[in-house]
C-alpha cells in the first residue's frame, strides 16, 4: 500500500474538498495519506523544499515548482469575484498605494502576485500570517493590508475599508476567472498515479456536494473563522464548478497569470503542466 504525503489549509474551501478523502469516505484505491494542514506561505514553502507528494499552493508559488510539480485539473481555488481585497483604516486612494506600508500574507502567494501586477512598484511591504494582517492594519503597524479566504466576509464588521479588489483588477484586464490555488502532484509520479489522483479529488469533492453535513464536523474542527454562516459563504464561493475541473476556461487564466509573472522560466512548458 502506497503512502503519499499530502498537504492543504485549513481553510474552509480545502477541508470540505478533502475531507471525504481524508474520512474514507470514498475508495482511495489502495492510497494512504499523511495529510499535513497548514497556512498558505507554509504549504508554498514546502513544496519549494520538495516535501510533499501531493499539495495545495499558490498560483504564484508555481515557478518555484514547475520543474518538479504538475497541477490537477480538480482542486483548484479559482472563479469569478474571489480575488483578494485591498483594505484599510481609512479612505486610501489609488495613487497614495505606492508610498503605502503594505501588509502582504506572503511573498509567493498569488495574492503577492496580483497585487504587484495592480500596483508594481510598491517598495515597503511586509508579509505576514494571512489571519493576522486585519490586525496589522488595525494596530497601524501597516497602511494597508491584502486580504485572502474567510477575512474577506469579515473584513467590514472589523471597520475596514475596501480600497480595491484584485479579482476585479484581473478579470477586468484579461476577461477569465481568477487563479487562486491549486493542487500540485510530483512530476515524477506515473501518468497513472497523477490520474488516479487527479480522479480521488474530483471524487471527494463531488461527494462533499452530494453530501455536505458528513464533511462540516471536519471543515469546523479548522476553520479560523468558527461562524458557520461565513464557513458556508466561504464554501460557496471557492469550491465551485472550476474546483471539479478547470476546464479550458480555467486553464486558459491559470497560464496567462503563470505567464504573467517574471518568476517563470522561460523554458517552462505549458502543454506537459496539466494533468487531467
Amino acid at each position: 500500500m502506497m503512502r503519499l504525503k499530502l498537504n492543504f489549509s485549513t481553510c474552509p474551501n480545502d477541508t470540505f474538498m478533502f475531507g471525504a478523502l481524508v474520512l474514507g469516505k470514498i475508495d482511495t484505491k489502495g492510497l494512504q495519506f499523511d495529510v499535513h494542514l497548514a497556512d498558505i506561505d507554509e504549504l508554498n514553502k514546502s513544496a519549494e523544499q520538495g516535501i510533499p507528494d501531493i499539495s495545495k499552493l499558490s498560483y504564484g508559488a508555481v515557478p518555484f515548482v514547475a520543474n518538479n510539480y504538475q497541477l490537477l485539473t480538480s482542486g483548484s481555488a479559482l472563479g469569478n469575484g474571489v480575488g483578494p481585497l485591498v483594505v484599510s483604516k481609512r479612505k486610501i486612494y489609488p495613487d497614495e498605494i505606492p508610498f503605502a506600508r503594505i501588509a502582504l500574507p506572503g511573498d509567493h502567494t498569488t495574492a503577492h502576485l496580483l497585487f504587484n501586477l495592480a500596483y508594481p512598484n510598491v517598495p515597503d511591504k511586509k508579509f505576514y500570517l494571512f489571519s493576522d494582517i486585519m490586525d496589522v492594519v488595525l494596530s497601524n503597524a501597516a497602511d494597508v493590508g491584502v486580504i485572502i479566504h474567510e477575512s474577506r466576509f469579515t473584513y467590514e464588521k472589523k471597520g475596514l475599508l475596501k480600497i480595491a479588489d484584485l479579482g476585479d483588477f484581473w478579470e477586468t484586464k484579461t476577461g477569465l476567472p481568477t487563479p487562486l490555488g491549486g493542487i500540485l502532484v510530483r512530476r515524477n509520479f506515473s501518468d497513472e498515479l497523477k490520474t488516479t489522483l487527479n480522479q480521488l479529488v474530483k471524487e471527494s469533492i463531488e461527494y462533499a456536494f452530494n453530501n455536505p453535513k458528513e464533511i462540516m464536523g471536519y471543515v469546523t474542527q479548522y476553520a479560523q473563522e468558527m461562524d458557520r454562516d461565513i464557513m458556508q459563504k466561504h464554501i460557496d464561493l471557492y469550491v465551485n464548478k472550476y474546483s471539479l475541473d478547470l476546464g479550458r476556461n480555467g486553464k486558459l487564466a491559470v497560464i496567462e497569470l503563470l505567464k504573467s509573472s517574471d518568476r517563470l522560466s522561460h523554458d517552462f512548458d505549458v502543454s506537459n503542466f496539466f494533468v487531467g
